[in-house]
């Protein structure tokens, strides 16, 4: 009796302290419209992010008839840079980057807002002895990126006022 109370008490210690430093999981982004138009290229993060906005509460829509805001996507860039290498010429570090160039209009607004960038940027050791663990990373790094994107892309989306 007396091991199981303390299992409870230091299990409501333990969630007091992660209440207590501000820890809560993230949420969905609140944003002022209720549906958009995505248009333009179809971009690797493209399905994840309708997944996104469906989940904040805003419908994607198949025509621009009805849509509060227009989303262009431009385009994108991944680029993968050697950061350093070794005295004998190996590579020691790659830095990846993953770009998103996009626009958005309101419905009723005769111009588009500039085109904007949002960049993710990741650097990681490399070596040709762990070369499929390395493949690995480099993947998990994209993925990671992909995401930061998506959320700094609704960050911003939230952030537009009607």
């Amino acid at each position: 009796m007396f091991k199981l109370s303390l299992k409870v008490l230091l299990c409501v210690a333990l969630i007091s302290c992660l209440i207590s430093c501000g820890f809560h999981i993230r949420g969905v982004t609140d944003v002022s419209f209720s549906s958009i138009f995505i248009q333009g290229n179809t971009l690797v993060i493209s399905k994840n992010l309708k997944k996104s906005l469906n989940t904040s509460g805003v419908k994607v829509l198949d025509s621009t008839d009805n849509a509060e805001l227009l989303l262009e996507m431009v385009g994108e860039e991944s680029e993968k840079r050697i950061l350093s290498l070794a005295g004998t010429g190996t590579v020691n570090e790659f830095e990846l980057f993953y770009r998103v160039h996009y626009r958005t209009k309101s419905a009723g607004a005769p111009t588009w807002s500039p085109v904007q960038t949002v960049e993710a940027r990741r650097d990681y050791t490399y070596s040709d002895a762990n070369l499929l663990a390395k493949q690995d990373e480099e993947k998990r790094l994209n993925d990671n990126m992909h995401s930061d994107v998506i959320s700094s892309i609704m960050r911003r989306l939230a952030a537009l006022k009607k």
